[in-house]
């Protein structure tokens, strides 16, 4: 069986914590900034993890992370 190759663009947008959790930056953060609120932007400048319906496929994404 060879081995699996890794989408180098998942691996580069989603990292694996030390727990097995997937984590991910959040949307919305790039452009259009003077609309959004300060707490806004302060919240979607923090990591979150993927839920748990999608971790499974983010998993096959990048597999030797």
């Amino acid at each position: 069986m060879p081995k699996i190759k890794t989408k180098k663009g998942a691996a580069k947008r989603f990292k694996v914590t030390a727990n097995g959790g997937i984590k991910r930056a959040k949307a919305n953060s790039n452009h259009i900034l003077t609309k959004k609120a300060q707490k806004r932007k302060r919240n979607l400048s923090a990591a979150t993890l993927v839920s748990a319906n999608d971790k499974k496929a983010m998993a096959r994404l990048i597999p030797y992370a």
